[in-house]
């Protein structure tokens, strides 16, 4: 079975400064988080709060996200996946 990301919700972890978000395979839940490093460039009007900017960044680019982390999923198995900017080219 495919992942797929039924779910729209996402989160952003302070810790991480990274937007969770999770995939499906099948029955099994996928963690992915995505770097905001990945997801913003830095504003020219201001410090926009980290969380609001990587969210909205998040929601602007859902497609290119998950397909970017279905190529990270494929290369193997593991406990969580963490998308940078670099997967995102």
């Amino acid at each position: 079975m495919p992942l797929e990301f039924p779910n729209p919700s996402r989160s952003f972890d302070e810790a991480r400064n990274a937007v969770r978000f999770i995939g499906h395979d099948g029955m099994f839940a996928v963690p992915f988080f995505i770097e905001a490093e990945a997801l913003t460039a830095p504003s020219r009007n201001g410090p926009e709060p980290a969380e609001a900017a990587c969210l909205a960044a998040f929601d602007a680019a859902r497609h290119s996200i998950h397909t970017s982390a279905r190529k990270l999923y494929s290369g193997g198995r593991r406990t969580t996946y963490t998308i940078t900017a670099a997967d995102m080219r």
